[in-house]
C-alpha cells in the first residue's frame, strides 16, 4: 500500500474498529505519518513498515472469544513504544499476561475518567486527582493486570480504564480518544507520538511532495505514464504531481462518459489547456457508457460496468499513443479502506470504488497511486502546494461513477438530463447563498419513486428528487449539513419550476454512519 518511505511512521494495527481511520487521522494532524494496517497482516506490515511506534485499535471482536485477533508478538519484543485503545488495551492483557473477562457492566457512550496516578500518557494533559470526559464503547474488561502494569485512571464501569507500563513504555486505554467526545483524546494521542515515542512533527506536504516525486520516478523509470483525469481535485493533484515526477511522458485522458455534472467536461479540459501544459485527450465515451447502463438497478453492477468500460477506453487510448506503461488515478486512502474487508468475513466492503482493484491482466499497464496514502483533506493540502487555483481546490468531491450513483434504480438518458439540470440549479443555488465553501458535498438524488402533484390547474404524477448535502473532514465520516427552511424552500421551488419531471423535493437528514455520504 505504501508508495513512499516515511522514516518516522507509527503504525495502526485495525482489528476492525468503525473509527481506526480517525486513529491514523489524530497522528497524521499531529504531524507524524501514520499507516493502518489490519490484524491479519500486522505481522508483515511491522516488518515492512519497521514503526516507531504501534497502536492498536478497538474491535467488534471479544478477546474471550476462541481465535479472537491478537497482535504479533513481535511488536512487544520490539522495544517500541505501543498504545491499546479498547480492544487494544483488552489484547495488550490477554497477550502479556493479565485477564479479560466478559459479562461486567458494559460502557457505552460518554464516562468519566477518574485520574489516579500521573504518567507520562498524561503529562501536560491530565493531573492526578482530576476527572475527565471520555467515549466508552466496551462489553468486556480487563480484570488482572500483567506483571510490570499499574493503573493511572479508572471509571464507573472500568477499574481498569487506563493502565501503563512506563517502562516498557506500553500505554492502554478503555476510552476512545481518537473520537471527538473524548475532547482531549487528540492532545492524548500527540502526547504519545511525540513525548513517548519521541517523534517529530515532519509529516507536511512540502515533505510528502519531495518523498512522492522520488517515488514516483523510481516506479516509472523512462516509462509512459496515461493518467485518467476525472475532473475532480483528487485526479488533476495526481496529474500535477506526476507531471512534476516525469514531465512530458504523461498524457492525461479525459473520459467524459455521460454521467458529468453540467458542461463539466468543457470546464475542466478549458482550465488544463489554459493554465497548465499538459497533454492533454478528451474521449467522447457517452453513448458507450450510458447503453451499457440503461436499465441496470443494482448499484455494484453500475459500479463495475462503469470500471470496466474505463479501462476498456484507457487501453484503447493507449494503444493509439503507441503503447503505455503506467496508469494513473487519484485513488485515497477512504477509497481503499471502503473497498476492501479489513478483517474477512467479520467486516463489510462498504462499497466497491471504481478505480480500485488493480488492473485487468491482458493489460501491460502498472498503476501509479500517488495518492493512495493520502485523506481528501491531505489531498488538497498537497494541491495547494502544487499551485492549483483555490477555487479547484475546494470543489467538492464528485466520483468518478458519476451521475449514474445518483440515481437509484435504473439508469436512462432521460433521468440523467433531469438530474443534471437539477443538480446545476441545486449548486447554483448553495452558490448563491454562500454556503459552497461551508459544505463538504452536495449533490441531488433522482429517486425511484414517482407521486402526484398539482401544478396548474393540472395533475402531474412525477419523480420524487433527493437534495444531499453534508459537513465532514475525510469523507470517512460525516453530518447532514444544517440548511435553513428558507434555503429549502427557494432551492426547491427553482428545482420544480425549471426541470420538467420532478415535482416533490426531500432533503436527506442521515449523518455518516449510519448512512454513507453518497446513496449508492
Amino acid at each position: 500500500m505504501k508508495n513512499t518511505a516515511h522514516p518516522d511512521t507509527v503504525l495502526i494495527i485495525d482489528f476492525g474498529s468503525q473509527v481506526t481511520q480517525l486513529i491514523a487521522r489524530r497522528v497524521r494532524e499531529a504531524g507524524v505519518y501514520s499507516e493502518v494496517v489490519p490484524f491479519q497482516s500486522a505481522e508483515e506490515g511491522f516488518r515492512r513498515v519497521r514503526p516507531k511506534a504501534v497502536i492498536l485499535s478497538g474491535s467488534p471482536h471479544s478477546t474471550v472469544d476462541i481465535g479472537s485477533p491478537r497482535a504479533p508478538d513481535a511488536i512487544f519484543a520490539a522495544g517500541i513504544p505501543v498504545l491499546g485503545i479498547c480492544y487494544g488495551e483488552q489484547a495488550i492483557c490477554a497477550q502479556l499476561g493479565g485477564k479479560v473477562e466478559a459479562g461486567h457492566e458494559r460502557e457505552f457512550g460518554r464516562a468519566f475518567l477518574d485520574i489516579r496516578e500521573d504518567s507520562a500518557l498524561f503529562d501536560g494533559i491530565w493531573a492526578k486527582g482530576t476527572r475527565h470526559q471520555v467515549w466508552m464503547s466496551h462489553g468486556d474488561r480487563v480484570t488482572a493486570l500483567p506483571p510490570g502494569f499499574r493503573v493511572v485512571g479508572t471509571s464507573t464501569g472500568a477499574p481498569f480504564a487506563a493502565i501503563a507500563d512506563e517502562e516498557r513504555k506500553i500505554f492502554a486505554v478503555q476510552f476512545h480518544p481518537e473520537v471527538v467526545h473524548t475532547p482531549d483524546g487528540a492532545k492524548l494521542l500527540a502526547n504519545f507520538v511525540h513525548n513517548i515515542a519521541g517523534l517529530k512533527s515532519d509529516w507536511t506536504m512540502a515533505a510528502y511532495r519531495e518523498q512522492a516525486v522520488g517515488a514516483i520516478r523510481r516506479q516509472v523509470g523512462a516509462g509512459k505514464v496515461i493518467c485518467a483525469l476525472s475532473g475532480g481535485v483528487d485526479s488533476s493533484v495526481a496529474a500535477l504531481l506526476i507531471h512534476e515526477a516525469v514531465g512530458d511522458e504523461l498524457t492525461c485522458i479525459l473520459v467524459d462518459h455521460g454521467l458529468m455534472r453540467k458542461n463539466e467536461a468543457a470546464e475542466v479540459v478549458e482550465m488544463f489547456r489554459k493554465h497548465y501544459n499538459l497533454p492533454l485527450i478528451l474521449v467522447d465515451a457517452s453513448d458507450r457508457f450510458i447503453s451499457a447502463l440503461e436499465g441496470e438497478a443494482d448499484p455494484e453492477k453500475k459500479r463495475k460496468t462503469i470500471g470496466r468500460l474505463f479501462i476498456e477506453v484507457f487501453e484503447e487510448e493507449a494503444k493509439k499513443l503507441g503503447g503505455a506503461d503506467f496508469l494513473a488515478q487519484g485513488t485515497l486512502y477512504p477509497d481503499v479502506i471502503e473497498s476492501v474487508s479489513f478483517t474477512g468475513a467479520t467486516s463489510s466492503t462498504i462499497k466497491s470504488h471504481h478505480n480500485v482493484g488493480g488492473l485487468p491482466e491482458r493489460m501491460n499497464m502498472k498503476l501509479v497511486e500517488p495518492l493512495r496514502e493520502l485523506f481528501k483533506d491531505e489531498v488538497r493540502a498537497l494541491g495547494r502546494e502544487l499551485g492549483l487555483p483555490e477555487s479547484f481546490i475546494g470543489r467538492h468531491p464528485f466520483p468518478g461513477p458519476g451521475l449514474a450513483i445518483r440515481c437509484p434504480g435504473g439508469v436512462t438518458r432521460e433521468k440523467l438530463a433531469i438530474l443534471r439540470e437539477a443538480d446545476a440549479i441545486y449548486l447554483d443555488e448553495i452558490r448563491k447563498a454562500g454556503l459552497y465553501d461551508a459544505i463538504w458535498q452536495a449533490f441531488v438524488v433522482l429517486l425511484p419513486v414517482q407521486t402526484v402533484g398539482v401544478m396548474g390547474d393540472g395533475r402531474t404524477y412525477e419523480f420524487v428528487l433527493a437534495l444531499r448535502a453534508v459537513t465532514s473532514v475525510d469523507g470517512m465520516t460525516a453530518d447532514f449539513y444544517h440548511y435553513d427552511m428558507e434555503f429549502l424552500g427557494a432551492a426547491a421551488t427553482r428545482i420544480i419550476n425549471e426541470v420538467k419531471g420532478i415535482n416533490r423535493v426531500v432533503y436527506d437528514v442521515t449523518s455518516k454512519p449510519p448512512g454513507t455520504i453518497e446513496w449508492e
